[in-house]
């Protein structure tokens, strides 16, 4: 079967464009309310009845029948014996990944997740103290694919962190493992792996059970069952977001091979029907050469028609009056992953605001990112890099404030303290405050 992908051709300078731009872009990420309502009766039920209710949900959707939720936890024996049985290759690869990834997210946590204080004029101490996580749940997609990524990207910056147990609950349909998941969760350091998945995973990992521990954050991607099931025990728990469809822009001037930057579509178009891939280019002849490109590349894919839908259905090639008009539009989709392709990408860079994650130069693809460079692939989709930012370390610690006042230097603030409690009605704070004034 042939498949055709016919992204939408635009020009910033048509009339219609803005129109045209915005029907293009919209998405929404309203989950249907049958799923909402599952979910609900999901959460409430293992929340009341516990490993009963996880077997018998594991057993209904997976396929996975056991006696005893023990028998669905993975031992580190079995972690360690799915490492060695992958290919040499794989376990090069693996390390290699995971190595890059540690490295990448120990300097961000020298950058910015350490304590620290320092003493004002009148001598208070003042400053903040940084503790990672007790325990989080990290959530690996299973089923119809398989992510080692995910396990790298979600478990060594919470190992990073100091993070005391990192639990990981991974979908095995019918019962079937992937070892390349189980090696991901060895080389990470995860300390303990159960082979369940969907909402009650998410319920087992906010409330606990009697056999799977209660966890403080939740994080890594999932289905829309998945993905409601975190929003609904964001509060019980933290979660690091709910990811929409994946995205990719490349923001082009013309001098890179068209065939990579097709297949860079590709790439996040072969993810799901709904995913988003964008170029924007000032070179009209280009952009046709790319759609050439596109036209004969596309049958050699083996997710040909997945990709023909989303680039058909989401896609867009469109072109600008300038690179510069090309980075402001970039800044108002703020996609997750944006590729700058261009011969001199640090004249652009410093004009772009909003993305998950810079791609700079025609060498450097957005794979590399998912799977090795280094900086987490756990990215902001649907416009929310304008005001969120990549999975890292700083999402498995928290910050406490520390205050240490001295006597002499108390009397000043203590002054403050209690004009300002008197102004808003509250005399204990007032009080407390004027009882330790000379």
């Amino acid at each position: 079967m042939t498949f055709v992908a016919v992204p939408a051709r635009l020009s910033t300078a048509s009339a219609t464009f803005e129109a045209e731009f915005k029907e293009r872009l919209h998405w929404s990420a309203d989950t249907d309310a049958a799923i909402e309502q599952r979910v609900a009766d999901i959460l409430v039920d293992v929340q009341q009845r516990g490993d009963a209710a996880v077997l018998e949900y594991t057993a209904r959707f997976d396929g996975l029948s056991a006696a005893d939720v023990r028998a669905l936890e993975l031992t580190q024996a079995e972690l360690k014996a799915a490492f060695d049985s992958i290919a040499v290759d794989q376990r090069v690869a693996l390390e290699a990944a995971a190595k890059r990834v540690r490295s990448y997210h120990e300097a961000q946590k020298k950058a910015s997740g350490e304590s620290w204080t320092y003493r004002d004029e009148d001598g208070t101490l003042l400053g903040q103290k940084v503790t990672p996580l007790d325990r989080v749940g990290i959530y690996v997609p299973g089923g119809k694919a398989a992510y080692p990524s995910s396990v790298l990207m979600n478990a060594i910056p919470a190992h990073v962190a100091g993070v005391g147990e990192i639990i990981m609950v991974v979908p095995t349909p019918k019962g079937e493992k992937n070892a390349l998941v189980l090696a991901a969760a060895y080389v990470a350091g995860v300390t303990r792996a159960f082979t369940i998945g969907g909402a009650q995973a998410v319920a087992a990992l906010a409330y606990g059970t009697a056999t799977i521990p209660s966890v403080h954050k939740i994080t890594g991607p999932g289905n829309a069952y998945v993905a409601a099931a975190k929003r609904r025990v964001f509060g019980t728990v933290g979660i690091d977001m709910i990811a929409g469809p994946s995205e990719i822009l490349v923001l082009a001037d013309g001098t890179t091979p068209p065939d990579w930057v097709a297949m860079d579509l590709f790439s996040q178009a072969e993810h799901d029907e709904l995913a988003q891939s964008i170029l924007l280019c000032p070179d009209a002849t280009y952009i046709e050469q790319v759609q050439q490109s596109i036209n004969r590349l596309l049958p050699e894919m083996p997710r040909a028609e997945i990709i023909a839908k989303s680039l058909t259905g989401r896609g867009a090639l469109i072109q600008t009056r300038n690179m510069e008009e090309a980075c402001e539009i970039s800044n108002r989709i703020a996609p997750e992953h944006l590729e700058v392709s261009s011969n001199d990408p640090h004249q652009w860079e410093p004009l772009l605001k909003h993305a998950g994650a810079i791609f700079l130069g025609a060498y450097t693809s957005e794979s590399l990112g998912d799977y090795c460079a280094g900086p987490n692939h756990v990215l902001p989709t649907s416009g929310t890099a304008r005001f969120s930012s990549p999975l890292g370390v700083y999402d498995f610690q928290k910050r406490s404030s520390l205050i240490e006042e001295r006597e002499q230097g108390g009397q000043a603030l203590g002054q403050i303290a209690s004009v300002l409690a008197h102004g808003e009605g509250l005399q204990a704070h007032a009080r407390a405050a004027e009882m330790r004034l000379k």
